[in-house]
């Protein structure tokens, strides 16, 4: 969840429980299972202190003299899943061109990091739904995509060179990601892969300006993302051909790769239905309001950028769907920055789980504003729709350059270590009822049912229930962080990581004591029609005007609704003065 971030025929929908996959561990508080993954300071400090990016990357220096192969492996990770627009694959490509030698691409399914990053089987079931596009697609240029289920994780290094080797290649194309124990991974595969003659080149690819580019005039990573911003939209305009170019597709195989004894059997490697653990309950309502392909991703980006919103698309819905009013003064882009938190129509781009499963490179959606302007230069500014939009992605860049230069907050670390010890409550109802949105104040139970029903939730309403979960019900902040990768089929960890530590004010930019948003001012602002609470808490489908943002005491009892579960004002005193004092109650 970024603090701003990319964010549908209406129905109502009752269901407070999510469908999509079965709970671990579900007979242990949830405080201390999370709390059983927060590393030591003294530990966090050590990784912060040398990050695993910079040893990837000294690793690929100076390669071992490489061996004759016959092949060139492409490796496909969860976060590019595209064939256009694919630096690593287009590099893989090009290379195999250039050799005179079959391209073969390889994805590897690991269930233990899976678990490890509390991964949605939403987000594992697109992963395979868009996997079975691209085995499609690349077969169609003779071009073969094996598929393997690997545990345990720690012996992934040592199967990839097992592949390659078996296909004779001592080429392997890759696409970093950022995470710590991912990178972990690939510095192994470097290591093992220059002891057996085989060159390893991994590629900046998620990004719109890689990591380490952005720095402040003392040279240190930016902590503030205003400044981050600035620069950011400094180095992008100033390198536009750099940072921007588009990428080919792949180039055709040979046909006679599908006569070879080796590469042929390649081809026949199925696509599983599901992964263990990892099932899908709701999958045909998730096939409809999040489509699989790059050629889904690209429609959603084209009605976003030149057709107007729809109340019919609050709900459950199909976001391909026909009937959006085309409009070149007021489409959703163009008044994005006006409309950007109404969560009672469909405001934003919906292209959130594209850009985290890399569908869509976010150097497309860039490319695209620009045509849409008729525009050279890059708008990334607060004074327009498209300006505003931009800098969300903006936003994604900058929450993954504070993942590598800080990875200690993907280790379960606040950023601002000095909030380390608030004291949290350890209420197990009320965290239940966050979690399936009875809490008894609407706008977060709508909120809530809404990443139980679609698998997303707008940017705004993850605010608000972020908010709420961390100031009025003054729960861990990490709780809320794993509650929503396992629903979300977008679940990002740098963003969702930092939109929540935003939220908590223990990550980037703090300001605890004026950052408490009042849940019921806020769902007059996000939701001023009621349309999107209607649509999501049926309880109060009859319900308009201001008792649909606070329902009095006789309504709700009378409808089945419950009442708040904490009185807003005296829970704000209480989260002001234990953030005054960390560690007091």
């Amino acid at each position: 969840m970024n603090k701003r971030s990319l964010s549908p025929s209406a129905r109502s929908v009752s269901a407070v429980v999510s469908p999509s996959k079965k709970p671990r561990n579900s007979n242990q508080h949830d405080a201390h299972f999370v709390h059983n993954k927060i590393a030591t300071a003294d530990n966090a400090a050590r990784v912060d202190a040398d990050p695993p990016l910079g040893k990837l990357l000294a690793s690929l220096q100076n390669p071992t003299l490489q061996a004759q192969g016959s092949a060139v492996v492409y490796w496909m990770r969860m976060e590019d899943m595209r064939l256009s627009d694919n630096r690593a694959l287009s590099q893989a490509s090009a290379q195999a061109k250039l050799d005179g030698l079959p391209l073969i691409v390889l994805f590897v399914f690991s269930p233990q990091d899976y678990v490890a990053h509390d991964r949605s089987a939403r987000r594992i079931d697109f992963t395979l739904r868009n996997l079975r596009l691209l085995k499609y697609s690349l077969a169609k240029l003779d071009i073969p995509l094996h598929t393997v289920v690997h545990s345990p994780r720690r012996d992934i290094p040592p199967y990839v060179i097992s592949f390659l080797q078996s296909v004779r290649a001592t080429l392997l194309f890759a696409n970093i990601e950022y995470e710590v124990d991912e990178l972990r991974r690939d510095i192994r595969v470097c290591e093992l892969a220059k002891k057996q003659g085989i060159t390893p080149t991994y590629v900046h690819d998620k990004l719109i300006i890689e990591p380490g580019v952005i720095k402040s005039q003392q040279g240190r990573p930016y902590a503030v993302y205003s400044p981050f911003q600035r620069q950011w939209l400094t180095v992008l305009n100033a390198d536009r051909d750099k940072y921007l170019a588009g990428l080919p597709p792949p180039e055709a195989n040979p046909s006679s790769i599908r006569d070879h004894p080796t590469y042929r059997t390649l081809f026949d490697s199925p696509i599983p239905d599901h992964i263990d653990g990892f099932e899908c309950a709701d999958r045909d309502q998730m096939t409809v309001t999040w489509p699989a392909g790059s050629d889904a991703a690209r429609e959603m980006l084209r009605k976003f950028l030149y057709t107007k919103s729809r109340s019919t698309h609050v709900g459950l819905s199909d976001p391909l769907e026909g009937g959006a009013e085309p409009s070149d003064k007021r489409s959703r882009a163009l008044v994005y920055k006006e409309q950007r938190d109404k969560a009672d129509r469909d405001t934003t781009s919906r292209l959130s789980p594209y850009l985290s499963a890399g569908v869509i490179s976010a150097r497309e959606c860039v490319r695209a504003t620009l045509d849409l302007l008729g525009v050279k230069n890059v708008k990334a500014d607060r004074d327009s729709g498209v300006g505003m939009w931009v800098q969300e992605i903006a936003w994604r860049d900058f929450y993954t350059h504070v993942l590598v230069a800080f990875p200690r907050v993907s280790m379960g670390r606040p950023f601002q270590e000095k909030y380390a010890d608030v004291k949290w409550e350890t209420n197990q109802a009320h965290l239940d009822a966050w979690k399936e949105g009875r809490t008894g104040v609407p706008i977060v139970d709508a909120a809530m049912r809404q990443a139980n029903t679609m698998g997303w939730m707008h940017n705004r309403a993850r605010m608000i229930a972020a908010m709420y979960l961390t100031k009025d019900l003054m729960l861990d902040w990490r709780l809320g962080e794993k509650h929503f990768m396992e629903q979300f089929i977008d679940g990002d960890l740098a963003s969702n990581n930092g939109g929540w530590q935003w939220s908590a004010s223990t990550g980037t930019d703090p300001q605890p004591y004026f950052r408490i948003f009042n849940p019921y001012s806020q769902s007059e602002k996000t939701d001023p029609t009621g349309d999107y609470i209607r649509a999501f808490v049926p309880e109060l489908r009859k319900v308009f005007g201001k008792d649909v943002h606070c329902p009095p005491p006789k309504l709700a009892d009378k409808l089945g609704y419950p009442r708040p579960l904490v009185d807003h004002k005296e829970a704000r005193v209480r989260a002001l003065r234990r953030y005054k004092t960390p560690g007091s109650e």
